[in-house]
């Protein structure tokens, strides 16, 4: 495992915050500070995020949405080149009830790089934040 691998891992472990913080600074200063490029700028952070966690099964991705406090990632189904994941628990309940505009970009990039290595595929991942069902569905398609 590569040193900034392990770092991350124990940071994860040490961590307990109620996550207010972070979304202050995701959905408050982030898109201020990058504007109109910030969708993509926070996809590409969760590729890069990704890069440095060694993640080996859909079991680890799943792990580490727990762990980071992104919520109950669910693999719902799986298709001849896509998989369909729901994100779903308080977190995401609770951004939903707020006056604030959510998204899930950072989440949509990490996953697509986590099952870029699981598959050894190349993939993208769309969400779609369904605030009825309280929940985000992930759609990635992969390529082989």
């Amino acid at each position: 495992m590569q040193k900034n691998q392990q770092n991350i891992d124990e940071i994860l472990n040490h961590i307990h915050t109620s996550g207010s913080g972070h979304d202050i600074l995701r959905y408050v200063c982030l898109p201020d500070l990058l504007g109109k490029d910030a969708n993509t700028i926070l996809y590409v952070m969760g590729k890069n995020l990704a890069r440095n966690i060694k993640l080996e099964s859909i079991d680890d991705i799943i792990n580490f949405f727990k762990k980071a406090g992104w919520g109950n990632l669910i693999l719902m189904k799986e298709k001849r080149r896509e998989l369909i994941f729901e994100l779903t628990g308080d977190t995401i309940s609770q951004r939903n009830q707020q006056d604030i505009d959510t998204e899930y970009r950072l989440e949509s990039g990490f996953l697509a790089e986590a099952m870029q290595q699981v598959k050894n595929a190349d993939c993208e991942c769309v969400e779609e934040n369904r605030t009825k069902k309280q929940l985000v569905q992930f759609n990635v398609i992969y390529s082989k």
